[in-house]
């Protein structure tokens, strides 16, 4: 023994620990995955079916409201945009994508 053995212990290996389990330490980021499905991912999903289908049941004569909160009447209905009367004789061309919600009959004319 040496004078250094006196003033620091010595360092003894020691047995290297058991290897944990690989699906155990996958386990926390299976389960955030999870969560952000069922959190985030499936409801805007479903968000965005709903959008396809107001959109694609548009008629001629609805009435809707823009993403930018202009409300007007449909008149004319193409491929990609849509023609919305605001005012008698004034309409405008948006695109269809633009529509954020459809309106029940009549509520223009209470506006």
């Amino acid at each position: 023994m040496s004078l250094l053995d006196f003033v620091l212990s010595p360092a003894y290996a020691q047995a290297a620990p058991a290897a944990p389990n690989p699906l155990l330490q996958f386990a926390p980021l299976v389960v955030l995955i999870v969560i952000f499905y069922f959190m985030l991912i499936r409801p805007q999903m479903k968000r965005n079916k709903e959008q396809r289908q107001m959109l694609g049941a548009l008629a001629k004569g609805d009435e809707a409201v823009t993403n930018g909160g202009i409300a007007g009447k449909i008149v004319n209905i193409g491929e990609n945009y849509i023609s919305l009367e605001v005012s008698d004789g004034v309409s405008i061309k948006i695109q269809k994508g633009a529509i954020s919600s459809v309106l029940p009959k009549g509520t223009l004319k209470n506006l």
